[in-house]
């Protein structure tokens, strides 16, 4: 009985001190990599010490080089300086000497020797400061691209057809610029939209209803940094604008919110919007405040371009429906066509629909004297619209 248990007591001692062992054995190996890692990592210190020490020593052969050969350009300059000089005086001396053996009166006097017109000094001072200032502030600087920035997702944003991107600095990491993409809305190629220094850029004139994927990477004279993590920002799904004077003709008035707009003369003048569209579905209304004179106001959309001193639909930059009291009449370019009945008075609220364009699209009236119309935007288009 005693021998059994001796013998399993033995068993399991061995056992552990195999394990303890084992342990040991592993622990040693790892120690071993880990001084192999560091003696190779002490190796490859070396080798990239000698390599950059070899590099700056080249930086400082050529920065010597330059400087003597910018030595001997001066130094030669110094000579040709001379040289316009002693020309200068022989002239002025054979000249004296002509003038003297020509003269009636061969008697020389002291006094009356004209002196040199030239200086014997050379009017050069060797403007070495820059220079001395540039070398005393020659110094290292880091060699390698920055970091990726880091977006600060609670300051980003998206406003009607717009988005506000903002970002940190990479953390340690010399940045002389940032580059911001964004891609086409749709799940497209990015796009570089932002180049400079600063860490916040609002991006306008995208589509609407629209999800936009942007990333932004730092760069400095060693290379471009890796990107950022991607954000994504919704662009809002019904468009909100107003009539922009800058846009339209300088006769149209416009209320304090430029929504509403009135003309005095005869002739008809054009007011765009203050947002192009160049896909999606989009709706706006017009409603007439005002109509007491025999008139057309046209209704539509236009190119940035298109002419803003004639009706809306006169020229090929403009699609429009024109109204009077009692009947419509669509025009493009002059063409009319698609009459219908029906007019409009004081009170009364329109749309026009547009569908199998390309290109970017104003909002557009045309308007003259006896009319007032208000631009109503923000509003949902109906179910059985087409997008453009």
């Amino acid at each position: 009985m005693v021998a059994k248990l001796t013998q399993i007591l033995s068993n399991e001692i061995e056992k552990e001190l195999s394990q303890h062992l084992q342990q040991l054995s592993e622990k040693a190996r790892s120690t071993t990599e880990f001084i192999q890692r560091l003696k190779s990592m002490t190796e490859k210190l070396n080798e990239n010490c000698v390599e950059f020490e070899a590099t700056v020593s080249a930086k400082f052969d050529k920065l010597v080089e330059a400087i003597v050969n910018r030595k001997k350009q001066l130094l030669e300059y110094v000579r040709q300086d001379r040289d316009v000089k002693q020309r200068t005086l022989k002239d002025q001396v054979g000249s004296m000497l002509i003038a003297r053996v020509g003269s009636t009166d061969m008697t020389w006097h002291k006094d009356s020797v004209t002196s040199p017109r030239l200086s014997p000094h050379l009017d050069l001072t060797l403007d070495d400061k820059p220079l001395l200032k540039a070398i005393e502030q020659l110094n290292f600087i880091q060699m390698k691209p920055p970091g990726p920035p880091t977006i600060i997702a609670e300051e980003c944003s998206a406003e009607n057809n717009g988005v506000t991107l903002s970002w940190q600095p990479p953390h340690s990491s010399y940045v002389e610029g940032y580059v911001l993409e964004l891609d086409d809305g749709n799940g497209g190629d990015f796009r570089e939209v932002y180049c400079g220094t600063e860490t916040v850029c609002t991006v306008d004139g995208l589509h609407f209803n629209s999800t936009y994927n942007a990333r932004v990477k730092a760069f400095n004279n060693t290379g471009e940094g890796e990107y950022s993590d991607l954000i994504g920002l919704q662009t809002a799904e019904v468009a909100w604008f107003t009539l922009d004077p800058c846009l339209s003709h300088p006769d149209i008035a416009f209320s304090a919110d430029q929504c509403t707009i009135t003309c005095e003369g005869y002739e008809h003048r054009v007011a765009l919007g203050s947002v192009g569209f160049s896909r999606g579905v989009h709706y706006w209304e017009f409603s007439i405040d005002k109509y007491d004179s025999d008139t057309d106001p046209s209704f539509g959309i236009a190119r940035l371009d298109v002419c803003k001193h004639q009706m809306l639909g006169k020229d090929d930059k403009g699609w429009s429906m024109y109204i009077d009291k009692q009947r419509s009449w669509l025009m493009h370019d002059n063409a009319h066509g698609g009459r219908c009945e029906g007019g409009i008075q004081a009170g009364s609220t329109g749309g026009v629909a547009f569908h199998d364009l390309f290109g970017v699209f104003y909002p557009a009236i045309s308007i003259n004297r006896g009319v007032t119309v208000t631009l109503h935007t923000a509003i949902e288009a109906p179910s059985d619209s087409e997008e453009m």
